[in-house]
């Protein structure tokens, strides 16, 4: 990965500072500073990290993603524009199962490494309300990872319905805060459906077939 400043540059600049939610440029860092031999290796606490600390996130990004400062993103969330032709019956007769994941944060709360204890509990909050109004195929139920024993949970990991404790890279950036609480899993009947809350990001959002 080539950055366009140095090392010395940017600890200089940031060292002692933190961002709008208080997040310092230490705890963003620590992961990679820690653990040599990760991918990246830095964890933004909060949405502003990215404009408080502009200069290496932006590299980081260029870096990694080939997606510029001043690129603009663009969504297309209509289905029926995706372009997926049939796969031939040989390739698909190969498919076992099929999992899309997207990864979701709410606004107005800092991101996995500054969030508190407190503010983890809201966003529980706020995503049980939320998936107790599905319907349909959607209906189910939202397990609180304090209400599940041991079996339970060592199950559901197993089946690879649920996230665990004791990735290095997530403790030391400080994402293990806290275990279990405000954490926990919603998943439909037919365990199709399913929403990790609280795990890295905020909302993993699972559709498995």
């Amino acid at each position: 990965m080539t950055c366009k400043f140095t090392t010395k540059e940017v600890w200089e600049e940031y060292k002692d500072k933190k961002d709008a939610q208080g997040v310092s440029f230490k705890t963003c860092i620590i992961s990679g500073a820690q653990n040599v031999d990760s991918g990246i290796g830095c964890y933004a606490g909060s949405h502003d990290s990215y404009k408080t600390f502009s200069k290496f996130f932006d590299n980081v990004i260029d870096a990694y993603h080939k997606h510029g400062p001043t690129a603009k993103h663009t969504s297309n969330m209509n289905a029926s524009e995706l372009q997926c032709p049939p796969l031939p019956q040989d390739e698909q007769d190969m498919i076992v199962s099929t999992r899309i994941r997207v990864g979701r944060n709410l606004a107005g709360y800092p991101l996995a490494p500054g969030i508190t204890n407190e503010q983890r509990n809201e966003i529980v909050t706020k995503v049980v309300a939320a998936c107790n109004t599905f319907q349909g195929d959607l209906a189910g139920t939202f397990y609180s990872l304090n209400s599940l024993s041991k079996k339970e949970r060592e199950q559901l990991i197993a089946d690879h319905f649920l996230f665990k404790e004791g990735d290095r890279f997530l403790e030391i950036a400080g994402l293990n805060r806290d275990w279990p609480n405000g954490r926990g899993i919603f998943h439909n009947k037919e365990k199709t459906f399913l929403v990790w809350v609280n795990e890295e990001d905020q909302l993993r959002i699972i559709s498995m077939q």
